[in-house]
Formats: structure tokens, C-alpha cells, sequence
């Protein structure tokens, strides 16, 4: 089954963690600086030509700011919030396993219908 590109580029074939959560999770915990986008890939492990697109990402969503050449974390809360979210989904997952858009949209064609 196909995955969404950015899907595709932010993840980790280390782990679960996400490029996307390692960037992330180490500016929440250097909020006090800012970075050049080699030293977090350096940092996190995450390779220098995945770093960019994963920090635009992150600055499209807000959850880093950029003044050129340096990145920092963004709304701290918003971070917090994004990977508390994803770390819930990541659980429900395990547990209930993932979710099907085929599955919901057949039910939702059968309720439709009246079946």
C-alpha cells in the first residue's frame, strides 16, 4: 500500500520516531538556542539532506521558527501538543491497530444505502 510523501520523508528507519519527532523533541529540549539545520541533523541522527525538508515542514505547521541560517523551536505548547497527539495515536494504533480509509468509507456508503 502506497504512503503520503511526507510520510515517506520524515520517517526513521532506526525506529518508530519519526524524523519529524527527533527534530522536534531536541529544539523543545534546547529551546534556550538556536541551531544551523547541520548541527540538529548531527544532533539527532537525522541525515543532512532529510533535515530541511522535515524543518520546513515543521516551520509550515509552526512549530519552528527560522531567521536564516538558524532554527529554533517554535510555540512551545503547539510542540508539546503535536507530539503528546502523536504519541496517543501512535498507542491507539498498537493497540486497536491502525485505521482503514477503505473500511470507513464502505461504511459510510452501507449507511448511505440503508444497509
Amino acid at each position: 500500500m502506497a504512503i503520503d510523501i511526507d510520510e515517506f520523508e520524515a520517517a526513521d528507519s532506526s525506529g518508530d520516531e519519526t524524523n519529524a519527532e527527533r527534530v522536534g523533541r531536541f529544539l523543545l529540549r534546547n529551546r534556550d538556542k538556536a541551531f544551523k539545520a547541520r548541527e540538529i541533523a548531527e544532533q539527532t541522527g537525522v541525515g543532512e539532506n532529510s533535515v530541511h525538508p522535515v524543518l520546513g515542514r515543521l516551520h509550515d505547521r509552526g512549530l519552528v521558527r527560522h531567521k536564516r541560517p538558524y532554527w529554533a523551536v517554535g510555540d512551545v505548547d503547539a510542540v508539546k501538543s503535536a507530539l503528546a497527539y502523536h504519541d496517543t495515536v501512535e498507542f491507539l494504533e498498537e493497540e486497536l491497530g491502525s485505521e482503514s480509509r477503505e473500511e470507513w468509507l464502505e461504511a459510510a456508503s452501507e449507511m448511505r444505502n440503508g444497509e
